[in-house]
């Protein structure tokens, strides 16, 4: 290439075209393009340049400029509204819904698989709709979810509820679950070995399951399912995905309980949830709050 083709990106791509025909002529003599030699099809070198060449050379200035993101009422860009896939068929065999759950939670047993047993008074494993298509992940059971053996029914879970209910949907319809099953003491933070060891219980539950979308609560939930240390403070309101499935970080209620101010902002991602869940074609029980 010459020295004033240098910075020329069309020229490059001429280049790289030549380059790659010379590879696919040479390759196919050989025999190295997955048919035989003498079967296939006879390659089109410069269709092939000039492909590379639309794709990779800018836009000349007779060509439609791009169209810009549609912009708020306060104008900022919004970005692209996420379009997710339908889940794929469980594999063959698998126990799924009630059923599926009851087989996970006999496989948790008494479980006496990290330190966390010897100071809990009861196990909490989950509770809901079995074949809810929402699911709420939190991070550890609290004093009042020890005692009862459910997750989410102290201050926190009071304020879950009234989330849920602002999307339109009653606890019976969704399905509430933790990545701890016991309660750390002091409600400390969980501690790897103990997510480490609860963790295959939450994946199994969240398979029997299979729902169409997981709000996970504070960071440990988010954090544990997506495998990303980013503060939840920048996780939250960003749509992920885990196993196939949309995943929205928002904060834990019982942070909101020590900062009201963060309700807003949680109160968007729900919200950004449910627009989702009716691009699926699914639409809360009851009309959601404005």
């Amino acid at each position: 290439m010459a020295a004033g083709d240098a910075d020329d990106p069309r020229a490059q791509a001429l280049t790289l075209a030549t380059r790659i025909r010379t590879r696919l002529e040479h390759d196919e003599r050989r025999g190295a393009l997955g048919l035989p030699r003498g079967k296939n099809p006879r390659l089109r070198p410069a269709k092939a340049a000039a492909a590379v060449v639309a794709v990779m050379a800018p836009a000349s200035p007779t060509s439609s400029p791009a169209k810009p993101l549609p912009r708020s009422a306060a104008g900022a860009a919004v970005p692209p509204i996420p379009v997710f896939p339908e889940p794929a068929a469980a594999p063959a065999g698998t126990v799924v819904g009630a059923a599926g759950l009851a087989v996970v939670r006999e496989q948790l047993g008494d479980c006496q698989r990290c330190k966390l047993a010897g100071g809990r008074q009861k196990i909490v494993f989950g509770v809901g709709n079995p074949q809810a298509q929402l699911v709420f992940v939190g991070e550890a059971p609290g004093a009042d979810e020890d005692q009862q053996g459910e997750p989410f029914v102290g201050k926190a879970g009071q304020l879950l509820n009234k989330m849920i209910e602002a999307m339109g949907y009653a606890r019976a319809d969704v399905y509430i679950c933790n990545v701890i099953k016991c309660r750390p003491p002091g409600n400390r933070n969980p501690e790897p070995d103990e997510v480490s060891k609860c963790e295959p219980f939450l994946k199994q539950q969240l398979a029997a399951i299979r729902p169409r979308m997981i709000v996970t609560l504070g960071k440990f939930a988010a954090q544990c399912l997506l495998r990303d240390e980013t503060p939840i403070s920048r996780l939250r309101g960003n749509f992920r995905t885990y196993e196939g499935i949309p995943l929205m970080p928002t904060f834990h209620p019982a942070y909101l309980l020590r900062d009201p101010s963060k309700k807003k902002e949680t109160w968007t991602d729900l919200k950004e949830v449910n627009a989702a869940l009716k691009r699926m074609g699914i639409d809360p029980p009851r009309p959601p709050a404005g």
